[in-house]
């Protein structure tokens, strides 16, 4: 009975792993909200945010990762640099903008869709298979589409307030942040804009690692490259230098958490869990940050939740869910067929390899040579 219990531990790890990630995420949606509206300047943010990671992850990967990081390649260094623009400069500007014209809960909530790309994109670089006479794969396929329909809705219809709990949400009436008055569907289609470069991500370093296989050292590169290539794109987009004066408030907080949480732990945390799992069982699990989000951002923000958010993403869960069952029973099957396979669905045969059957006649062939040459 003892025996069982670090068997389903190590089996529940990758599950709360990324759950807990999804918690990380939504503190950060809260947080850099708040950042944001006092006036934290995007692309400075993603800057700080990074070079805070890199500090604080460097030493765990010099140390941990001494003997075991791989030599380091040019084609590497270029996929490290094309990760490092992708995730920390590209998305992470696209979701500070969407979500100022929008709102924490919607920012979340377009991270729904990531679960349907990533699986498209792993089908089209051959890291998922699809099988249309299966029901597992039709229940992956038909999931997708639920969920991009789910995303669509979201994008085109609004509809009413739905007033949840009522938090003195009116004081954010005629202020810069009421989302009455952004620019939603600019923002939207950033958000979505950016949960395309998110899988995008995903799949570079699902394939990163294959070739440069030391999680805490390649998650330290990317900050690093981000950092760099994020203060060059900051400079070019913000000539006012006084805008990177940064003190200890909830600036600084919002750079430091979502650095070490959600840029340090969380490219480490999902390169782990994606070596054994693939990028779409980590994509997977974006719906659970939805609803902690909504959750605190009504509590904590008196943010308003339209009819059309809540529709879309009942959508797109669904879709999740339907997308989830396929994924796992497909896993479970192939899994089932390479077990009969290794215990006898064949039987075994002693067989000879042969080039070492060549091999051993030639040496044999030698050795009678040279006694028959000193017998002479």
């Amino acid at each position: 009975m003892f025996n069982t219990v670090p068997l389903i531990l190590k089996k529940m790890t990758p599950y709360l792993a990324m759950v807990s990630m999804q918690f990380g995420y939504a503190g950060m949606y809260i947080i850099t909200l708040v950042s944001l509206n006092r006036g934290m300047n995007h692309y400075i943010l993603a800057v700080y945010r990074h070079a805070i990671a890199a500090l604080v992850m460097a030493p765990f990967a010099l140390i941990l990762e001494r003997k075991i990081r791989p030599k380091m390649t040019f084609p590497i260094f270029l996929r490290i640099m094309l990760l490092g623009f992708i995730e920390p400069v590209l998305d992470q500007n696209l979701y500070y903008i969407g979500m100022t014209y929008t709102s924490a809960t919607f920012a979340s909530a377009t991270a729904n869709v990531l679960p349907a790309i990533t699986f498209i994109l792993a089908i089209t670089f051959r890291l998922e298979k699809v099988n249309m006479k299966n029901i597992y794969s039709q229940a992956k396929v038909i999931g997708t589409v639920i969920t991009v329909t789910g995303a669509l809705l979201m994008t085109l219809y609004k509809g009413p307030i739905l007033q949840f709990i009522n938090s003195g949400g009116s004081t954010n009436h005629g202020g810069p942040v009421n989302a009455v008055n952004k620019h939603w569907i600019a923002g939207t289609l950033m958000l979505l804009g950016r949960t395309v470069g998110w899988s995008g991500f995903l799949i570079l370093q699902s394939f990163t690692l294959k070739k440069y296989p030391a999680e805490l050292s390649l998650t330290v590169l990317i900050c690093l490259m981000g950092t760099v290539e994020g203060a060059a794109v900051s400079l070019v987009m913000e000539r006012n230098m006084s805008a990177w004066k940064i003190g200890w408030d909830s600036k600084l907080f919002a750079a430091a958490y979502s650095g070490v949480v959600c840029s340090g732990i969380a490219y480490y945390v999902q390169g782990v869990v994606m070596k054994n799992r693939g990028p779409v069982f980590v994509a997977t699990f974006n719906p659970l940050c939805v609803i902690i989000t909504a959750a605190l951002g009504v509590i904590l923000l008196s943010e308003r939740i339209h009819l059309g958010s809540v529709v879309g993403t009942i959508f797109i869960v669904i879709g999740l869910y339907a997308v989830v069952w396929g994924k796992s029973k497909d896993n479970k099957s192939s899994a089932i067929i390479i077990d009969e396979d290794e215990k006898g669905g064949t039987p075994e045969l002693p067989i000879t390899d042969p080039v070492k059957q060549i091999n051993d006649t030639s040496h044999e062939t030698a050795y009678e040579l040279k006694n028959k040459t000193v017998s002479t």
